[in-house]
Protein backbone atom coordinates (compact mmCIF):
# COMPACT_ATOMS: atom_id res chain seq x y z
CA UNK A 1 0.00 0.00 0.00
CA UNK A 2 1.20 3.48 -0.79
CA UNK A 3 1.29 5.67 2.30
CA UNK A 4 -0.14 9.17 2.12
CA UNK A 5 3.17 10.67 3.25
CA UNK A 6 4.97 8.95 0.36
CA UNK A 7 2.36 10.15 -2.15
CA UNK A 8 2.66 13.73 -0.83
CA UNK A 9 6.45 13.53 -1.03
CA UNK A 10 6.31 12.21 -4.60
CA UNK A 11 3.86 14.92 -5.62
CA UNK A 12 6.11 17.59 -4.14
CA UNK A 13 9.25 16.06 -5.65
CA UNK A 14 7.75 16.01 -9.15
CA UNK A 15 6.39 19.54 -8.97
CA UNK A 16 7.93 22.12 -11.26
CA UNK A 17 9.83 25.08 -9.79
CA UNK A 18 7.61 27.81 -8.38
CA UNK A 19 8.16 30.01 -11.42
CA UNK A 20 4.44 30.12 -12.07
CA UNK A 21 2.86 32.46 -9.50
CA UNK A 22 -0.60 31.00 -10.18
CA UNK A 23 -3.53 32.43 -12.08
CA UNK A 24 -4.86 35.80 -10.99
CA UNK A 25 -4.81 36.39 -7.26
CA UNK A 26 -4.15 32.75 -6.24
CA UNK A 27 -0.71 31.56 -5.25
CA UNK A 28 1.05 28.63 -3.60
CA UNK A 29 0.55 28.08 0.14
CA UNK A 30 3.81 26.21 0.76
CA UNK A 31 4.34 22.92 2.57
CA UNK A 32 1.50 21.91 4.92
CA UNK A 33 1.33 19.26 7.65
CA UNK A 34 -1.45 16.85 8.49
CA UNK A 35 -3.86 18.29 11.04
CA UNK A 36 -3.67 17.15 14.69
CA UNK A 37 -7.01 15.36 14.21
CA UNK A 38 -9.40 14.60 11.41
CA UNK A 39 -8.76 14.89 7.69
CA UNK A 40 -7.28 17.41 5.27
CA UNK A 41 -7.61 17.76 1.51
CA UNK A 42 -4.38 18.91 -0.18
CA UNK A 43 -5.16 20.55 -3.50
CA UNK A 44 -2.65 21.25 -6.28
CA UNK A 45 -3.15 23.42 -9.34
CA UNK A 46 -3.64 21.40 -12.51
CA UNK A 47 -1.36 23.62 -14.60
CA UNK A 48 2.24 22.82 -15.49
CA UNK A 49 3.45 24.37 -12.19
CA UNK A 50 1.54 21.89 -9.97
CA UNK A 51 1.58 24.17 -6.92
CA UNK A 52 -0.12 23.39 -3.62
CA UNK A 53 -2.79 26.11 -3.73
CA UNK A 54 -5.20 25.04 -0.98
CA UNK A 55 -5.62 22.86 2.07
CA UNK A 56 -9.12 22.21 3.38
CA UNK A 57 -9.55 20.66 6.82
CA UNK A 58 -12.61 18.86 8.15
CA UNK A 59 -12.06 19.76 11.85
CA UNK A 60 -12.06 22.68 12.11
CA UNK A 61 -13.94 23.08 8.84
CA UNK A 62 -11.85 25.65 6.97
CA UNK A 63 -9.74 26.21 3.88
CA UNK A 64 -6.28 27.76 3.62
CA UNK A 65 -5.53 29.68 0.41
CA UNK A 66 -3.16 32.47 -0.64
CA UNK A 67 -5.07 35.38 -2.14
CA UNK A 68 -2.97 38.30 -3.41
CA UNK A 69 0.11 36.86 -1.69
CA UNK A 70 -1.47 36.54 1.77
CA UNK A 71 -2.14 33.02 3.12
CA UNK A 72 -5.35 32.98 5.16
CA UNK A 73 -7.74 30.44 6.67
CA UNK A 74 -11.44 30.87 5.85
CA UNK A 75 -14.22 29.22 7.87
CA UNK A 76 -16.92 27.04 6.31
CA UNK A 77 -20.22 28.80 5.59
CA UNK A 78 -22.20 26.05 3.80
CA UNK A 79 -21.56 22.43 2.83
CA UNK A 80 -23.53 19.80 0.91
CA UNK A 81 -23.87 16.95 0.06
CA UNK A 82 -21.56 14.89 2.29
CA UNK A 83 -19.01 12.92 0.21
CA UNK A 84 -16.91 11.46 3.04
CA UNK A 85 -13.95 12.18 5.32
CA UNK A 86 -15.83 15.18 6.75
CA UNK A 87 -16.09 16.99 3.41
CA UNK A 88 -18.97 18.05 1.23
CA UNK A 89 -19.24 17.90 -2.53
CA UNK A 90 -19.70 21.67 -2.62
CA UNK A 91 -18.38 23.70 0.29
CA UNK A 92 -18.42 27.45 0.59
CA UNK A 93 -15.94 29.24 2.89
CA UNK A 94 -16.05 32.93 3.86
CA UNK A 95 -13.92 35.53 5.54
CA UNK A 96 -13.69 39.28 5.06
CA UNK A 97 -14.60 40.02 1.44
CA UNK A 98 -13.47 36.59 0.18
CA UNK A 99 -15.79 33.70 -0.66
CA UNK A 100 -14.03 30.48 -1.64
CA UNK A 101 -16.10 27.65 -3.11
CA UNK A 102 -14.64 24.15 -3.36
CA UNK A 103 -16.51 21.70 -5.57
CA UNK A 104 -14.89 18.26 -5.43
CA UNK A 105 -15.32 14.55 -6.04
CA UNK A 106 -13.25 11.91 -4.27
CA UNK A 107 -12.39 8.24 -4.75
CA UNK A 108 -11.33 5.78 -2.07
CA UNK A 109 -8.51 3.54 -3.28
CA UNK A 110 -7.28 0.30 -1.74
CA UNK A 111 -3.65 1.41 -2.08
CA UNK A 112 -4.14 4.55 0.06
CA UNK A 113 -4.50 4.05 3.79
CA UNK A 114 -6.35 6.70 5.84
CA UNK A 115 -7.27 8.85 2.86
CA UNK A 116 -8.52 9.17 -0.69
CA UNK A 117 -7.81 10.93 -3.96
CA UNK A 118 -9.53 14.08 -5.12
CA UNK A 119 -10.43 12.96 -8.62
CA UNK A 120 -11.85 16.25 -9.85
CA UNK A 121 -12.34 19.64 -8.25
CA UNK A 122 -12.59 23.36 -8.84
CA UNK A 123 -11.70 26.17 -6.47
CA UNK A 124 -13.58 29.41 -7.04
CA UNK A 125 -12.62 32.73 -5.44
CA UNK A 126 -15.18 35.56 -5.40
CA UNK A 127 -14.54 39.10 -4.14
CA UNK A 128 -16.92 42.05 -4.56
CA UNK A 129 -15.85 44.38 -7.37
CA UNK A 130 -13.15 42.00 -8.63
CA UNK A 131 -12.94 39.24 -11.20
CA UNK A 132 -14.03 35.77 -10.14
CA UNK A 133 -11.26 33.17 -10.43
CA UNK A 134 -12.04 29.49 -11.04
CA UNK A 135 -9.12 27.06 -10.89
CA UNK A 136 -9.19 23.32 -11.60
CA UNK A 137 -7.43 21.45 -8.78
CA UNK A 138 -6.73 17.87 -7.83
CA UNK A 139 -5.12 16.17 -4.89
CA UNK A 140 -5.24 13.88 -1.92
CA UNK A 141 -7.10 13.56 1.36
CA UNK A 142 -5.09 12.45 4.37
CA UNK A 143 -6.43 11.60 7.82
CA UNK A 144 -4.96 11.05 11.28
Amino acid sequence: MISLALMLALQTATAAPAANPGPGPLGAIGTQKLPAKGCAAYLWSMDVGRQLVAMATADPAQIRVAVDGKTTDYAVATQSPTIGFGFGGVTQYRGGDVTATLDMAIAVRADISAGATVTSATLRIDRPGRDTVVMPVGGLIGCV
